[in-house]
């Protein structure tokens, strides 16, 4: 199946012009880094907001650079949004603001771009005629316990509901949701390596049960690029990945420094959260992943027998009715041996 993909993938990426909102963060470099060394698009569109972080990644790259173009621009700005979008086949939307104890004393600001800025992207889609949108969403999306999460899940909300509002254009959109990216900009682990400089510098550590999904850069990537091909519209797609421990990984990290239980901060969740049990009757297992797909029409067995074979041929199967995904029930979890060694490679 992987062979299958991978030869359709040139198909749906070579000679398309794909552009990603937020594309100069972790997430943006990397599938730009990788669409180059394994692809042929036809030009790849940058849109942020910061011109120096455009500036950097321009000068980082080194091959195919003259497929890239940068557009500076804010999701808030329909207009602007509506002249990049021209001429585009594909769309990742990785903008969003994300900081969890920032949107609580912020509100409006992360309501502005995660959800007036979503619909923007939904509005500009259509009048463009883009084919697919693949928004990304968050772990904290699904039951959210904060104002970054909720706004996500409004994201996410519409997005799928966009599909209703395309009439007779071949547009979809679909949403991928995963949990932390193993080294991305602002996650735990480059601060722990910063403390483990100094072997007197206590690490911060909410709780010893404490635990979280965990997938590489490389991983979403990939993963976000198969959902091109599996993608009917409207469906949230989950990949399985592994759970670790987080008093594990700082162990790996700085098992010298000291230790400090500072409890959980507001909003702020002990397990994360993919799969809600909330969603278990309308959710489909696949081999490596899981769907959580829409209910057209209200009516739960047409929409599953529309999304239980996707596009490629995959076959999935509806989940028990109690069942959740979370990363303290994850069938697995990396040893602190498997983690050291992740580590390493990056």
């Amino acid at each position: 199946m992987k062979n299958i993909i991978s030869s359709k993938l040139k198909n749906a990426i070579n000679n398309k012009v794909i552009l990603i909102t937020g594309g100069t963060g972790s997430f943006g470099k990397e599938f730009v880094k990788l669409i180059l060394k394994k692809y042929n698009p036809k030009k790849i569109i940058i849109y942020s907001r910061d011109e120096f972080k455009q500036w950097e990644m321009k000068n980082s790259v080194t091959k195919n650079q003259k497929k890239l173009r940068f557009f500076i621009g804010d999701v808030r700005d329909y207009s602007r949004l509506l002249m990049a979008f021209k001429d585009v086949d594909l769309v990742i939307h990785a903008a969003a603001l994300k900081h969890v104890p920032i949107a609580e004393y912020n509100p409006i600001e992360y309501i502005n771009t995660n959800i007036i800025g979503a619909q923007n992207v939904i509005e500009a889609a259509i009048s463009a005629k883009v084919n697919k949108v693949i928004a990304l969403s968050t772990d904290k999306a699904a039951n959210p316990a904060n104002l970054y999460g909720a706004t996500k899940l409004a994201s996410d909300k519409l997005f799928s509901a966009a599909n209703n509002l395309t009439g007779s254009k071949k547009i979809m959109f679909s949403i991928v949701r995963y949990g932390n990216v193993l080294g991305s900009r602002g996650s735990f682990i480059p601060k722990l390596f910063h403390l483990k400089k100094d072997k007197k510098l206590t690490v911060p550590l909410t709780s010893n049960e404490m635990t979280r999904f965990w997938i590489s850069l490389e991983g979403s990537v990939n993963f976000v690029l198969n959902t091109i091909l599996r993608m009917r519209g409207g469906e949230i797609f989950i990949p399985k990945i592994p759970s670790i421990k987080i008093v594990d990984l700082i162990n790996c990290i700085a098992p010298d420094n000291p230790k400090k239980i500072i409890g959980i901060r507001p909003g702020e969740k002990l397990h994360e959260v993919l799969c809600p049990e909330d969603d278990s009757y309308h959710t489909l297992e696949y081999k490596d992943h899981y769907v959580i797909f829409p209910i057209l029409d209200e009516n739960i067995l047409f929409s599953k027998k529309v999304f239980t074979k996707n596009p490629v041929n995959e076959k999935g199967t509806i989940v028990k009715k109690d069942f959740s995904y979370t990363s303290k029930n994850n069938k697995v979890f990396l040893k602190k041996d498997e983690i050291k060694k992740i580590l390493r490679e990056i």
